[in-house]
């Protein structure tokens, strides 16, 4: 029996309307993501590659409903979610879940690593507050904050303030996680750290949507991979063996390699 998909997405797109500088000026349209499709089955982890204004981070926040779509339609776990208003989405969104990019942002300057992951559980997961507490200590223990339960954000390194995001994540169980450069700003080491704890501590059968701008990562790290380009998908990767064939794309694994490449084709 063929498996429901966690994310199915069919012809995404999303117009921005940008104002000009003055009441008077024209306005203009960008088209941000034009007609993207893909799915992300059970236990699946799938990038989304490109450049800076390429259209992932978009695509992504579509998906969970944080930006309203132009057109096109997105189904979680075979339920059409575009169409929900946000209050049908609310009582919802436990099992549906957002890593930012910048972790310290996300994070109340005034609650410990543990009052965060408490906070989650309380309100969106619905648990008491002594067992979100045992949940939660167990939570950030996995992620090696054992020490730390009880830091303020401002008293974490970059690598802790990520885990502790990733913590109030994960402690809900979700069926989908949507990383948005969650190793942005952290030198190499701890990149590689922080991605192994968001794949390793993925419920089981759930699926993630990894945005990055890092071709190794998304090798390494995922299943799928989705080069996107002014706001279209033009290639598809499977890994590990799956090669690119678009300029853009082998660009993006090998910026050295594509730029002799673009010489030698102009000699």
């Amino acid at each position: 029996m063929a498996q429901t998909p966690i994310v199915r997405v069919d012809a995404l797109c999303k117009r921005f309307i940008i104002h000009g500088t003055w009441p008077w000026s024209p306005k203009k349209d960008v088209d941000a993501i034009v007609n993207v499709s893909f799915d992300v089955m059970p236990g699946e982890v799938v990038a989304l590659v490109g450049q800076s204004g390429s259209g992932k981070t978009t695509a992504a926040r579509c998906v969970l409903g944080l930006e309203t779509i132009t057109s096109g339609r997105i189904e979680l776990m075979g339920e059409r979610w575009d169409a929900l208003s946000e209050h049908e989405r609310r009582k919802k969104r436990a099992r549906y879940q957002y890593i930012p990019q910048d972790a310290l942002s996300a994070l109340d300057p005034q609650q410990t690593a543990l009052e965060h992951v408490i906070e989650s559980l309380t309100v969106l997961g619905g648990l008491a507050k002594d067992e979100a507490e045992r949940v939660g200590r167990d939570m950030l223990g996995n992620l090696g904050l054992n020490e730390r339960l009880h830091a303020l954000p401002r008293e974490m390194s970059g690598g802790e303030q990520r885990r502790v995001t990733l913590a109030r994540v994960f402690a809900l169980q979700p069926a989908l996680v949507v990383a948005d450069e969650p190793t942005s700003g952290l030198d190499p080491d701890r990149q590689e750290s922080v991605l192994e704890d968001l794949i390793e501590n993925l419920p089981e059968g759930a699926g993630c949507i990894l945005v990055t701008h890092d071709m190794a990562h998304a090798r390494q790290w995922c299943n799928r991979a989705l080069v996107m380009l002014e706001g279209q998908v033009i290639e598809e990767l499977r890994f590990p063996d799956g090669q690119p064939s678009h300029p853009y794309a082998r660009m993006l694994f090998d910026p050295w390699g594509e730029h002799d490449l673009a010489q030698s084709t102009e000699v």
